[in-house]
């Protein structure tokens, strides 16, 4: 039995002899195709397909299928290779793209924004200022921050204020017991309150003291000071010199001051009898309390002054302290504003 020519090709591997070759099927499925196009567009009145039709149905075709992709898909567009379908497109020209950020300054924030939150500013506060975000600040966070500063401040002036009259109480305390030893030109006895020319227990002390350090020789002059008040018979500076010879001070080694009714006024004219001798250094005896007070006022007025405070002194107790404290008060004050204008003040 004679065969039957085979074809002019080599068949495919798993294909029958009698199978047309691949290629030629394609080539005849497109013409097919072709073919039943042609007649589907004579059949609605069209005339043959043109170019510019078949590219605009294919263009169509090809975004209806890309309009069917699942968003997120990772399959390429055919219109644009480069996108992946699902995401948006990019601008084709470097006009139509946004402007790129500087480094480290966030995201640009849109020019609508922007002008929203001022004019809300100026709606708020009426041109209020700005912290350093640009955001308006408020008026009462300013007042707040101001009552804040003052009050930091008051709290400062006053601890400072405190520790200044600590220390100048410490310094009372402790000139109070300090006895210098001289020598001196002379010794000055502070004045105190006299019953009709007897001295008062605390005068009284105050001149026993000088009649304990007379012998040693540390001045050759004794200065007592003190006027009255109307009414009096005797000032203290008279009833003190009297007191004082009666134990063995000499009369002519007693100078009187009796004129000053206050420690300022009394010292005052000590160196007004001091400088008419030619003399500046004294020695001044008093109570504890007193001596750093009178030993300030003495030097501005130009005098060389030490203290001998009296060891026998009736001030003792809460009343020494309650005096301590207040005077404490004047060498605070005194120290700033004088102790002349002190005087002026309280006496």
């Amino acid at each position: 039995m004679a065969s039957r020519p085979g074809p002019d090709f080599e068949p495919v591997f798993g294909s029958r002899p009698t199978d047309v070759p691949i290629e030629p099927r394609l080539r005849d499925r497109r013409e097919r195709s072709a073919a039943d196009g042609a007649d589907v567009v004579d059949g609605i009145g069209g005339g043959p397909i043109d170019d510019e039709n078949a590219g605009g149905s294919i263009s169509e075709l090809v975004d209806s299928v890309e309009s069917h992709h699942t968003v997120g898909d990772t399959a390429l567009s055919f219109s644009n290779p480069g996108r992946v379908v699902g995401e948006p497109a990019l601008a084709s020209t470097a006009e139509e793209r946004p402007p790129d950020r500087e480094p480290g300054h966030g995201p640009v924030i849109p020019a609508e924004i922007l002008d929203a939150q001022a004019r809300s500013a100026e709606r708020r506060g009426s041109g209020a200022p700005s912290d350093d975000t640009g955001n308006p600040q408020r008026v009462g966070t300013r007042w707040f921050r101001a009552r804040r500063r003052m009050a930091a401040t008051v709290a400062a002036a006053i601890v400072l204020g405190l520790l200044y009259f600590a220390v100048s109480l410490v310094q009372v305390w402790s000139t109070g017991r300090t006895d210098d030893a001289g020598p001196a030109e002379a010794i000055v006895v502070m004045g105190a309150a006299q019953y009709d020319g007897r001295p008062s227990p605390q005068l009284a002390a105050r001149l026993d003291h000088v009649v304990e350090i007379w012998p040693q020789g540390v001045a050759p002059l004794v200065v007592v000071t003190g006027g009255n008040i109307p009414g009096d018979r005797f000032t203290e500076a008279e009833a003190s010199a009297a007191y004082l010879t009666e134990r063995g001070v000499p009369a002519d080694a007693i100078l009187l001051e009796n004129t000053g009714s206050t420690s300022q006024e009394s010292l005052t004219s000590v160196s007004e009898l001091l400088a008419a001798r030619g003399l500046d250094d004294v020695l001044i005896v008093t109570d504890p309390y007193h001596a750093l007070r009178s030993r300030l006022i003495a030097e501005e007025l130009g005098l060389h002054a030490g203290v001998s405070s009296t060891d026998t002194s009736v001030v003792t107790g809460f009343d020494s302290f309650e005096r301590h404290v207040r005077e404490a008060g004047g060498v605070a004050v005194g120290r700033i504003i004088g102790f002349h204008r002190l005087s002026d003040i309280i006496d």
